[in-house]
């Protein structure tokens, strides 16, 4: 692992931090914030002084088209505690104690949306910086930086797949800066369709734009106290639940059908259609349980459940209703789609789908070969076999997942003194899907909760963000082989 790249790369990551992290200053101006300016200068400022302590001694942007997969997770890794890290500063001028601000800023970058505030009777500007963090979160900030800086142009392959890898790299052109590009145009298209849609709705502008933010990314904060449900109407919840479905489907997907105008991909691409049956199937079910059990009236049922099932399979975690007070079997379908996640190469977070079809196959392989030992079966996904080495990889990155939900799960459970604070939140946290059950509902916070529950659930979102990859590949002692 060679540190010239290392400091390369981070010193234009850090500049381009720098900027980005202006844009809510310029709403402090434009709202007459002036006292919420300072916040946002301070972390700019010091961005740009620490380029300056990352930049190499060999300081030539052509050695980056070289870098390895190795020193590109390095530099995903770094680049994401780095942004978490500056994102807190300005949280700590609106109060908040260390441990919280970097929470709430972890929460942001990481599109998970737990909260630790306990009231909101902050400035406009805080509120909006907390749903840009989970914009620029969720389509990746490497992305972005990939999409606009020309030195990434080729070495921007290594670090676009190191920061949302998964079992294929489906990408959408020949070049890696035109795929993020065009990931980031559709980006940008959807979350101004559904500010233009939301304020004909009746929301106010800042607020249309604070919660376009947060769905798009499939994150969860919102400007109002109680999140959706404050709103009180009902073409606002599914006009928020439509662009939340589209928060959990693959932009390369969304790309391939909007240049070749063929609505035909959508029906051949296995992990959409299945996407789309759990998607159905819960709502329908949660709707049933909810109508049947005098919760709300039939349009309401099926307001909510379709709503929340989005929600949580896009791993937005932004509420219609405040279902910590549902009954337990809705809380129960509630918690089996929180170990789903949505579609590979989406603004969602969470295991993919497109993991557990793999590992349904396999598993159906493994049943097959018991009666017929010497037959082959082959995994195929839209028709494409899929390599023995990748299928060890999704199998090994499951066992891993859930390994460090139980660990952190027992470990928070014995902090809090609750297995339902323990086991929802952890599950929350390391799937970006948001709030839990009980205390750490949707209309509750996690700011009650002890310091260490707050580090195992700051270390679960940044590592379900980045899906342990680069974290996993920190434990080998190769890694380390600095030169």
């Amino acid at each position: 692992m060679r540190l010239t790249y290392i400091f390369t790369s981070l010193r234009l990551i850090l500049r381009c931090i720098a900027i980005v992290i202006l844009v809510p200053a310029a709403v402090a101006l434009y709202y007459g914030d002036f006292d919420s300016i300072a916040p946002f200068v301070t972390p700019a400022l010091i961005s740009i002084v620490l380029s300056f302590i990352f930049t190499p001694r060999s300081n030539t942007f052509e050695s980056l088209n070289d870098i390895k997969k190795s020193e590109a997770l390095c530099v995903v890794a770094l680049s994401w505690i780095l942004f978490g890290l500056i994102s807190m500063i300005p949280y700590l001028y609106y109060g908040l104690s260390p441990i919280n601000s970097l929470f709430e800023s972890v929460s942001g970058i990481t599109t998970t949306g737990a909260s630790i505030l306990s009231h909101y009777n902050y400035p406009k500007t805080m509120f909006f910086w907390r749903s840009m963090t989970q914009w620029l979160g969720g389509m990746g900030i490497i992305v972005l930086f990939i999409a606009i800086l020309p030195q990434f142009a080729v070495a921007g392959r290594q670090m676009f797949f190191a920061e949302a890898p998964g079992p294929t790299e489906d990408k959408m052109t020949p070049r890696i800066r035109h795929t993020a590009t065009a990931v980031w145009t559709i980006y940008v298209i959807l979350t101004a369709i559904e500010v233009i849609l939301l304020k004909i709705a009746g929301m106010p502008l800042f607020d249309a734009v604070c919660n376009s933010f947060s769905t798009l990314a499939g994150g969860g904060f919102s400007p109002n106290a109680i999140s959706t449900m404050g709103y009180h109407s009902i073409s606002i919840c599914w006009i928020m639940t439509v662009f939340l479905f589209c928060a959990g489907i693959n932009f390369a997907l969304m790309y391939k059908i909007f240049v070749n105008r063929k609505i035909s991909f959508v029906i051949k691409d296995e992990e959409f259609v299945t996407y789309c049956a759990i998607v159905i199937a819960f709502s329908l079910l949660l709707a049933s349980v909810l109508y049947f059990e005098h919760t709300y009236n039939f349009l309401n049922s099926i307001t909510h459940a379709a709503y929340q099932v989005c929600s949580i399979m896009s791993t937005a975690g932004s509420a219609s209703a405040d279902f910590a007070q549902w009954t337990l079997p809705a809380k129960m379908l509630l918690f089996l789609l929180l170990f789903c996640g949505s579609c590979s190469g989406s603004a969602g977070g969470g295991l993919k789908v497109v993991r557990w079809i793999i590992l349904f196959k396999y598993m159906k392989k493994e049943v097959a070969q018991i009666l017929h030992p010497n037959a082959v079966y082959p995994i195929k996904i839209n028709k494409t076999i899929i390599p023995t080495e990748v299928v060890k990889q999704i199998i090994g990155f499951v066992l891993f997942y859930f390994a460090i939900f139980v660990i952190s799960a027992i470990i928070i459970s014995l902090l809090e003194n609750s297995t339902l604070i323990g086991v929802t939140g952890s599950i929350a946290t390391l799937g970006n899907s948001g709030p839990g059950f009980g205390a750490i509902g949707p209309m509750g916070s996690f700011d009650f909760m002890h310091p260490v529950s707050k580090m195992i659930c700051i270390f679960n979102m940044l590592v379900g963000r980045l899906e342990l990859i680069p974290f996993l590949a920190m434990l080998h002692p190769d890694f380390w082989n600095i030169k």
